[in-house]
């Protein structure tokens, strides 16, 4: 079974917004579930994560590319007014 994702919504941001994972729009209660200011999804999602140093050298000398699983969700929420987006990256649940 997968491990579920989460991610904080930065101040200032309340409701209604729109939530999207990778430009795909998510819906609350099917996708994910929020609790507070904490967005639960119901599936793993993965940041792209640390490149170690021969990644990084592959890269700069254009011998390869990275492929890697890369989960980015963005929240689109009005401030006053104006259509605002934040890109927010995964993490897994804190254990206490």
């Amino acid at each position: 079974m997968e491990s579920p994702s989460q991610v904080e919504l930065p101040e200032g941001v309340t409701g209604p917004f729109h939530v999207f994972v990778n430009g795909v729009e998510q819906h609350p209660g099917t996708d994910f579930d929020q609790i507070g200011t904490t967005l639960v999804f119901r599936r793993e999602l993965a940041p792209e994560g640390r490149l170690g140093f021969w990644r990084w050298l592959s890269l700069f000398l254009g011998v390869a590319g990275t492929y890697r699983k890369n989960d980015t969700v963005d929240v689109v929420y009005s401030d006053g007014g104006n259509r605002r987006v934040v890109t927010l990256a995964p993490h897994a649940p804190r254990t206490p």
